[in-house]
């Protein structure tokens, strides 16, 4: 078990300190974090650390265990991000809603008792740096490698996870080979939106694209995507933006380094199976997730990177 504590805030830098239990000693997480006048460091009921942003851009949080972002509300707009009523947030389980970085695999491994969507989502990740200038504040979280099971993950490499908070919402995860040998890996940012009714909601930017579904396909997308049942949809192929819409606005969900991405809501049996989730949440969300799988996975030569980006924002007239 494996907790995060803040140890208090001296002359404007935050010092945070990991306290391991078991094989792990106690060792310094980040030494010196200089925080920027919109960012402090909060914590859950449940003790979990989080960043947490309040600016004249937006306000946002982003929580440590997972590198996830949970909150982020942008000036005079409503939020863009769902969260759970039922979330609980507890130590070592991946938090309902926000963006989940699912990393270095996407669903179910082929070894039926590792974590399913891989292990960052669960692990505490790094805090690294906050900039913040008048236009713009960037967090970034890096995963500790060392701290992963080479079981699961023997390849020398490095995790790096930046957001970038304007207006609009940009998360950047880079992944870099440290090694002498290639390896591969599929990805998602899995990011879960808001709506007051999904049988009210539609997606348009998916046609022209191959999606597989429950195992079947590929089948064709020709039309905008409505919902009446079940969705799961694994796309290739895809444009690179395309645009939720909801009874609240229009959603603009745009990709870079990916031509494959996931649609999904779980609808109602399979919404009294999940976790953390109350029955009819299913009303009130839907999944579009940037990503790198099925035929659009990575590899990734010895000394390069790959960066998964997706950006989001309420559409105006304007952009």
């Amino acid at each position: 078990m494996i907790n995060i504590k803040l140890y208090g805030l001296y002359f404007g830098h935050a010092l945070l300190l990991i306290e391991a239990v078991g094989v792990f000693s106690t060792r310094i997480i980040r030494r010196c974090m200089k925080l920027s006048p919109s960012v402090s460091i909060e914590r859950t009921e449940t003790g979990l650390e989080f960043i947490k942003v309040v600016s004249h851009l937006c306000h946002a949080e982003i929580f440590l265990q997972g590198g996830q972002i949970t909150k982020f509300i942008p000036k005079n707009a409503q939020p863009l991000l769902w969260v759970s009523e039922n979330e609980t947030y507890q130590e070592g389980m991946s938090i309902r809603g926000g963006i989940p970085v699912c990393w270095p695999w996407f669903g179910a491994h082929v070894a039926a008792d590792w974590p399913a969507h891989g292990f960052a989502r669960t692990s505490l990740w790094q805090a690294d740096e906050v900039h913040e200038t008048e236009d713009e504040i960037v967090i970034s979280l890096q995963l500790p490698m060392k701290l992963v099971n080479l079981i699961h993950w023997p390849y020398e490499s490095s995790l790096k996870i930046d957001f970038i908070l304007t207006d609009k919402l940009q998360v950047r995860l880079t992944t870099m080979n440290l090694g002498r040998d290639p390896f591969s890996f599929t990805q998602a940012l899995h990011s879960y939106f808001p709506t007051s009714s999904i049988e009210k909601t539609y997606v348009d930017g998916l046609q022209g694209s191959q999606y597989m579904e429950f195992g079947a396909g590929p089948f064709s997308q020709n039309e905008q995507v409505h919902f009446v049942r079940e969705t799961d949809r694994v796309y290739t192929q895809a444009a690179s933006t395309q645009t939720i819409h909801t009874p609240e606005g229009k959603i603009s969900v745009s990709r870079e380094n990916s031509t494959s991405c996931v649609l999904w809501n779980p609808w109602i049996e399979k919404s009294k199976r999940l976790s953390n989730f109350a029955d009819d949440e299913y009303h009130n969300m839907i999944c579009l997730e940037a990503a790198n799988v099925l035929d659009d996975f990575v590899i990734l030569a010895p000394q390069q990177s790959h960066t998964l980006i997706t950006t989001i924002s309420w559409q105006t007239d304007n952009n």
